[in-house]
C-alpha cells in the first residue's frame, strides 16, 4: 500500500461507523475503511493473523481517474462518438536492439578489410581464418575471397596419419573441395607446401598446374606418388617455379633430374635428403643444369644413411657459381679427391654460409674445408658443429674477413677425441669486430687460452663496443674471473651458456637467456672472486 494511502486509512480507522452503515456488521465497515474498494489490494483473515496482499495490479490513483472523465466530458458529442464505438490501438512500441548494429561489418571499406586481413594471414596463414572469416556478411567473404590474400597455402588431409583407408578417403574429400577453391582463390598463389599426401599428389599437382601459374615455391614432405610426368607438368606450366623442397618424400631420382632439365636455368633453390638416388640428382648439378642456384641444402632422412657422399668440391664450384648458401647436415661426406697436380677450383665467390654440422665425428678436415671457401670472401656464417678436424689454423687461413657467426661446438663426442689446447685467440682476434655468435662448447682449450681468446673483446679496434651477442661455453675450462671480464666488456650479451663448466662454482652452470639473467649472473661471479681468490 502506498505511504498516502497508509496514511487516510489509519485517519479513516480512528472514527466510528456512521448511521448509515448500521445495517452492516461493525466487522465489515472496519474491514473496508482498512483496504477501501478499488485499492488493488486484497485483506486475507485468520484466527491469529492479517495479511494484506497486493492485488494482480497497481490501480490508477484517484487524480488521475478524475482527470480521465473530465477530458473526456469537455470533448464535443460528435469526437466522442466515434471514440466510444472504437478505440483505435496504440501503436507498439519498438523494441530495443538487443545486440550489435548487424550491419557495422558492411561499413568497412573493402580496402581496410584487405590490409587487416593481410597481415592476419602473415602471422598464421590462410587457414583457417579466411574460411571463417568468409561466412561473417557479404563484404567479408568478398574480402576473404580475394585471390591478394591467397599467396601461401598449406594443404594436409585432416586424418595424417590414420589408417590407410582413411587417409585415402580424406584425401579424396579435400581434393574435391580444391577443385572448387583453387580456380577462384589460387590464381596469384605463390608458395604451396603439400604434407602427408600418399595417393592423390598428382591429381592436386595437376590442379596447381591448371590454377596457379604464378607459382615460385614447391615443397613436399613426407608425399608419396610424385611420378617424373608429374614434376615436369609443373614445371611447363608455372613458370616462375624456382624452389623445390622434396625433403623426406619419396620422389624418384628421373622425376627430380627431369624437373631440373626443364627448370634448371631458373632454379633458385633445392632441398634434397640424402638416398642413394642423390647421386644421379648430384650429377646433373655438376653438369651446369642450374647455374643460377643460390640454396642447396642436403640432409639425411630419419634412417640414416651410412654411405659417406663423395662431393666433387671443384665441379660443384663451376656447375654452381652463384651459390650463396650451402648446407650439408648430419651427414656423412668427404671431398672427392682432386688429384697429384689439379688446380684449384674457382670457389664460390658469393657464398655467404656454410653448415657442415653433423651429431657424429665426420671427414672434414682443413684441407677440404680450404678448398670449400679459398675463394668465399663474403662468408657470414659458418657451422662446423661436430667437424672435430678442423684446428684454430685452419680456420685462421679462411679468406673471409667479416664472419659473423661461428660455431664450433662438439656434442657428447669430445671425451673420445684429442682436442686442440690452443689457439682459440686465433680466432677471437681475427673476428672480434664482426662476431656476433660463438659457439666453442665441449672444445679442450685450456684456461690460460680461453682468458686469452675472450679478452680480444675487451679491446675491440676503434674503441666500439664489440658485436657480441651470442656466447656457448658449455663444457669448457672457462674460468670465473674470464666469464665476468666477457659479459662487462659487451653490454649486448643476450645468451650466455655456462653449463657444465667445471671451473665456475655451483649454481652458476647454467644457461642466461635476456641481459636481465646475464647481469644478474654477473653480479653472482664478482660476489665469488674473493673468496675463490
Amino acid at each position: 500500500m502506498a505511504p498516502g494511502a497508509a496514511r487516510r486509512a489509519r485517519r479513516r480507522v480512528r472514527g466510528a461507523p456512521p448511521a448509515g452503515a448500521r445495517a452492516r456488521s461493525a466487522e465489515d465497515w472496519w474491514w473496508d475503511r482498512l483496504v477501501p474498494r478499488g485499492s488493488g489490494y486484497h485483506l486475507l483473515q485468520s484466527d491469529s493473523m492479517l495479511l494484506l496482499l497486493p492485488g494482480p495490479g497497481p490501480a490508477r490513483p484517484r487524480a488521475q481517474r478524475r482527470a480521465a472523465r473530465r477530458a473526456q466530458r469537455l470533448l464535443p458529442a460528435a469526437a466522442r462518438a466515434p471514440a466510444a464505438k472504437a478505440r483505435p490501438r496504440a501503436a507498439p512500441a519498438p523494441e530495443p536492439p538487443r545486440g550489435p548494429d548487424p550491419g557495422w561489418g558492411d561499413r568497412i571499406p573493402l580496402e581496410i578489410l584487405l590490409q587487416i586481413f593481410g597481415l592476419l594471414v602473415a602471422a598464421e596463414g590462410p587457414m583457417p581464418f579466411l574460411g571463417r572469416a568468409a561466412r561473417v556478411c557479404r563484404r567479408w567473404h568478398e574480402a576473404a575471397s580475394q585471390p591478394a590474400l591467397w599467396h601461401t597455402v598449406t594443404l594436409s588431409p585432416p586424418l595424417a596419419g590414420r589408417p590407410a583407408k582413411s587417409g585415402a578417403k580424406a584425401e579424396k574429400k579435400l581434393l574435391a573441395s580444391l577443385e572448387w577453391l583453387m580456380p577462384s582463390r589460387f590464381s596469384q598463389l605463390q608458395r604451396l607446401t603439400l604434407i602427408h599426401w600418399k595417393s592423390q599428389v598428382h591429381p592436386v599437382l595437376k590442379l596447381v598446374s591448371e590454377c596457379c601459374p604464378r607459382l615460385t615455391f614447391l615443397k613436399l614432405s613426407d608425399c608419396h606418388g610424385v611420378t617424373p610426368d608429374t614434376l615436369v607438368m609443373l614445371a611447363k606450366a608455372c613458370s616462375q617455379l624456382h624452389s623445390l623442397d622434396i625433403q623426406h618424400s619419396m620422389v624418384e631420382s628421373t622425376a627430380v633430374v627431369n624437373f631440373l632439365e626443364e627448370a634448371g636455368p631458373r632454379m633458385r633453390k633445392l632441398w634434397l635428403t640424402y638416398s642413394s638416388q642423390t647421386t644421379a640428382i648430384l650429377g646433373a648439378l655438376l653438369g651446369s643444369c642450374c647455374p643460377r642456384l643460390q640454396v642447396l641444402e642436403v640432409s639425411t632422412g630419419i634412417s640414416r644413411n651410412s654411405t659417406p657422399l663423395q662431393l666433387p668440391v671443384e665441379a660443384l664450384q663451376k656447375g654452381c657459381p652463384q651459390l650463396q648458401v650451402l648446407r650439408l647436415l648430419n651427414l656423412m661426406w668427404l671431398p672427392k679427391p682432386a688429384g697429384r697436380v689439379a688446380a684449384p677450383g674457382p670457389g664460390f665467390p658469393s657464398l655467404e654460409e656454410l653448415c657442415l654440422a653433423g651429431s657424429t665425428c665426420n671427414f672434414v678436415s682443413d684441407e677440404a674445408l680450404g678448398r670449400l671457401l679459398h675463394g668465399s670472401p663474403s662468408l657470414r656464417l659458418l657451422d662446423l658443429r661436430g667437424c672435430a678436424r678442423i684446428t684454430p689454423a685452419g680456420l685462421c687461413d679462411l679468406p673471409c674477413q667479416e664472419l659473423q657467426q661461428l660455431h664450433l661446438g662438439l656434442y657428447g663426442m669430445s671425451d673420445r677425441l684429442t682436442l686442440a689446447k690452443e689457439g682459440s685467440h686465433l680466432l677471437t682476434h681475427k673476428w672480434r669486430h664482426s662476431l656476433r655468435e660463438l659457439d666453442l662448447s665441449g672444445q679442450g682449450f685450456s684456461e690460460k687460452d680461453l682468458e686469452q681468446a675472450l679478452a680480444a673483446f675487451s679491446a675491440t679496434p676503434g674503441g666500439s663496443p664489440p658485436a657480441l651477442c651470442s656466447v656457448n661455453l658449455r663444457g669448457t675450462r672457462v674460468t670465473p674471473s674470464t666469464v665476468s671480464s666477457v659479459i662487462s666488456s659487451c653490454p649486448g650479451l643476450l645468451y650466455l651458456n655456462l653449463e657444465s663448466c667445471r671451473c665456475l662454482p655451483r649454481g652458476l652452470k647454467r644457461a642466461y637467456r635476456g641481459q636481465e639473467e646475464v647481469q644478474w649472473c654477473l653480479e653472482q661471479l664478482l660476489t665469488s672472486l674473493p673468496s675463490s681468490g
